[in-house]
């Protein structure tokens, strides 16, 4: 990899990532707000508490089973606000669009981010559009701001994780990229693959109720389960072990990924979350969390520990232990 070159890995959400962030952008643009890398800023203005985030959407493809890149955009943004444990309520939407895309394609697009805002409950209040001409991009890349509100008593941060906390997921992992994957290359396997997208709001909401003591929440897209986890106890300085026998797979995604090479752990995900909280409240958390319509599959998969701090260990079905690092190298590039 050349050194002083941006290369494809730089945009995988893994270790190449975050050095890139850490080496030149937070040099030049860091504060207390940036320096915090959670999903969203945490922001105090005139008595409130409001959360501030913004993303880009590049998949392709632009569409796939279960969703296309309007949707992907809006619940992207909501979550990561969610994440903070905020209740979203606008977005602006940003477009360029390649010359020669199709009209068509556009409004369904924008039918899709319509629909999602509505599930969502939000607003889209502010757009641009770009167009470039042929090949200086491809189709459509669009980017979304979101702004939320942040209730009193709540505070939830990548840093809050606590040795003794239970880790919960909200259900299967792995689906939307190994369905982006599937698509782009043609592949067909016998139990189909959708995409998991989908705005996570109301569930937070819901696990926010239940349990106000929520330490951290984490949508595990870019780099998997494996590498949120490794964010996180990196941010905290704890270790976190889970259970290979606990976590949610879809058997279509384990056949999918035992025949690619490929393992779920580090595939992204675009409608589930990683909670952090309390033991004590971990069991009325899944019950409630199971309730709704997108925690359905959610399960108990490990807790954290105080020792080797920035470690996350994998225990597997037969007794073993291995280290979960983050993703290295770009095996899915433009799952988002």
């Amino acid at each position: 990899m050349a050194a002083n070159q941006i290369q494809l890995d730089h945009g995988s959400g893994g270790r190449a990532s975050q050095e890139l962030v850490a080496r030149v952008f937070l040099p030049h643009l860091g504060n207390r707000f940036l320096n915090d890398l959670n999903d969203s800023a945490a922001l105090s203005w005139d008595g409130l508490r409001l959360a501030f985030t913004t993303d880009s959407y590049v998949v392709d493809p632009i569409f796939f089973p279960g969703g296309d890149i309007g949707r992907l955009a809006v619940c992207g943004t909501v979550n990561d606000l969610a994440m903070r444990g905020a209740d979203p309520l606008y977005l602006s939407a940003g477009f360029i669009l390649e010359e020669g895309f199709p009209f068509a394609d556009l409004e369904r697009i924008l039918q899709s981010m319509a629909a999602a805002a509505l599930e969502a409950g939000i607003q889209i209040v502010a757009g641009d559009t770009k167009v470039v001409p042929r090949g200086a991009a491809d189709k459509i890349f669009i980017n979304t701001s979101g702004l939320g509100q942040i209730p009193a008593g709540i505070d939830i941060a990548g840093q809050n994780a606590a040795p003794g906390d239970v880790i919960l997921v909200s259900g299967t992992v792995g689906d939307h990229g190994l369905t982006i994957l599937s698509r782009r290359e043609g592949l067909a396997f016998e139990s189909p693959l959708r995409s998991d997208a989908a705005p996570l709001n109301g569930l937070v909401r819901l696990l926010r109720d239940v349990c106000p003591r929520l330490h951290v929440l984490r949508d595990p897209t870019r780099g998997g389960l494996a590498t949120t986890l490794n964010e996180i106890a990196r941010q905290s300085q704890v270790a976190v072990e889970i259970q290979e026998e606990s976590l949610p797979l879809r058997p279509a995604v384990i056949a999918a990924a035992e025949i690619l090479g490929l393992d779920p752990l580090y595939l992204a995900n675009e409608g589930k979350l990683v909670a952090f909280l309390p033991e004590t409240d971990a069991r009325q958390v899944l019950a409630a969390m199971r309730s709704h319509p997108y925690g359905r599959e959610g399960a108990i998969i490990g807790r954290v520990l105080p020792e080797n701090p920035g470690r996350v260990i994998l225990k597997t079905a037969i007794g073993g232990r291995r280290l979960l690092d983050m993703l290295t190298g770009e095996p899915l590039p433009r799952i988002c």
